[in-house]
């Protein structure tokens, strides 16, 4: 038996809530990345995390309904105006309710 959780009705259909984690690579730190990908969740009502990694790369949490997760993701691999995203990856996750609020870290 597959386990899902019905989080809310959007235009008479369910919505499931989803979790990624992206791992953004290019040209993405310095460029405001993480401050677009924070206004990003907002306009998409995802909750999560993003950050620099020691790497260069930037990685991203988020949490929500399926359609918005998606439409975050498509911002991501879009970036800021200055940025250049190279290659965008997706790990599914389990959604864990853990965030309340996107937060930028440090």
């Amino acid at each position: 038996m597959r386990r899902f959780e019905i989080t809310n009705r959007v235009g008479g259909q369910m919505s499931v809530k989803v979790a990624r984690k992206f791992l953004i690579r290019g040209d993405v730190q310095g460029v405001g990345y993480r401050f677009f990908a924070q206004r990003a969740a907002a306009h998409h009502q995802v909750v999560g995390y993003v950050k620099n990694m020691p790497d260069g790369s930037v990685e991203a949490l988020a949490e929500g309904p399926a359609r918005s997760v998606e439409a975050f993701m498509n911002d991501l691999a879009t970036g800021p105006r200055y940025s250049r995203v190279e290659q965008v990856e997706e790990r599914v996750l389990d959604p864990t309710g853990e965030y309340s609020s996107f937060r930028v870290e440090r």
